[in-house]
């Protein structure tokens, strides 16, 4: 295959063708266990800290297994990207694509901008569906028609999420032809990123991941043929580890919007604020649910297993009974990614809770004062 050096040029840039919320199920009268016992401690050792962001996870993982209509999120993010996978597809066979202006930004903000924003929207309506009012606990659909109220907002922050993205992957991109010694920094950014590049293609092209790869084996002239598919795969995934590391370091912007109405400047202090004082369960909380997907994921050795076995040279394509199975193991994987995101989306909401709880104590004291 000379893919290879036709896309590492591509990757280069070279061408491109105030009150407290509990985490609630929703329709059922259950509440789920909380994750934490009193506030957090700032004192408290790293293994308390562990327990309590495992905890967050565990609770989150407790509510959608309740609440099965929350799977609803799950599937709508699928769907989401893999609307911004046909996107990347579809800028790989763009006939008039120029490396050499702006356009790389502008398509790749083009992409980044819908898909950013119906996350945020999600995510929203995924928070307030989580948080009940006088009337109760509502369903995610509900908690989506509440979120409209927020459009302007949510769409604000759509756009400050998509253009950091953006241009932290436009500046993977272009990061090699910043080669003085006045750019240093972004040669490192360079070697990083062509290192991320080369495992994923490396990772790609392993069974059952290269089925995708060869079109002609279910699609004859598919615009693009496996090049197009390999680069927006890789391009999808990368952009949305970008955007997960994004919405992680404000994890709670979206609920200071739509549960304390905060503007977006106070959204964002009062999230970085937040984030000092329960930093430690936030990254035990993303670590533990990526590390149960990464265990997932190394599942595929299987098929390495099972392919030594029925072929031992390179010449073997898989028959339709393997290309089968491997979409299932493939659909499966990102089904397990997209529950995990959600599982951590309602986590965010007890997260949110312990870190309230955290930042403002002594405030029922406060509130009685006044």
């Amino acid at each position: 295959m000379t893919f290879l050096s036709t896309v590492s040029d591509c990757w280069l840039g070279l061408c491109r063708k105030a009150p407290v919320f509990r985490a609630s199920e929703t329709g059922i009268g259950n509440q789920p266990e909380p994750a934490y016992e009193g506030r957090p401690d700032g004192g408290a050792g790293g293994s308390k800290t562990i327990r309590r962001g495992i905890g967050a996870a565990l609770s989150g993982t407790k509510t959608l297994a309740r609440n099965r209509q929350l799977l609803w999120f799950s599937l709508l993010v699928g769907l989401v990207l893999a609307g911004d996978f046909i996107a990347q597809w579809v800028l790989f066979v763009y006939p008039y694509y120029e490396p050499d202006s702006l356009q790389p930004l502008v398509l790749t903000f083009a992409v980044e901008l819908p898909t950013v924003f119906c996350l945020v929207f999600l995510l929203a309506g995924l928070t307030l569906s989580l948080s009940p009012e006088k009337g109760g606990t509502v369903s995610f659909f509900q908690g989506l028609k509440r979120a409209k109220k927020y459009l302007i907002l949510l769409t604000g922050w759509s756009v400050v999420v998509a253009l950091a993205g953006t241009l932290l992957f436009t500046a993977g991109q272009n990061s090699y032809s910043l080669d003085s010694v006045w750019f240093q920094p972004f040669s490192m950014i360079s070697a990083l990123w062509s290192s991320i590049w080369q495992f994923l293609f490396n990772v790609l092209n392993q069974i059952p991941f290269n089925y995708l790869l060869y079109p002609d084996l279910y699609v004859a002239n598919l615009p693009g043929g496996e090049d197009g598919i390999e680069f927006a795969l890789i391009s999808t995934l990368i952009l949305s580890a970008i955007n997960v590391l994004l919405f992680v370091l404000t994890l709670f912007v979206v609920p200071l919007l739509v549960l304390e109405r905060k503007s977006l400047k106070e959204a964002v202090s009062g999230s970085f604020t937040l984030m000092r004082n329960i930093w430690g369960e936030v990254a035990a909380c993303v670590l533990g649910l990526g590390v149960v997907v990464f265990a997932a994921s190394l599942t595929f050795l299987l098929f390495q297993l099972a392919a030594g076995i029925v072929a031992l040279d390179l010449t073997w394509r898989p028959g339709d009974e393997w290309i089968a199975f491997g979409f299932l193991y493939i659909l499966a994987l990102s089904g397990l990614a997209v529950v995990a995101a959600t599982v951590g989306g309602i986590a965010t909401q007890d997260l949110y809770t312990s870190a309230k709880a955290g930042h403002m104590p002594g405030s029922a004291e406060t509130e009685s004062l006044a």
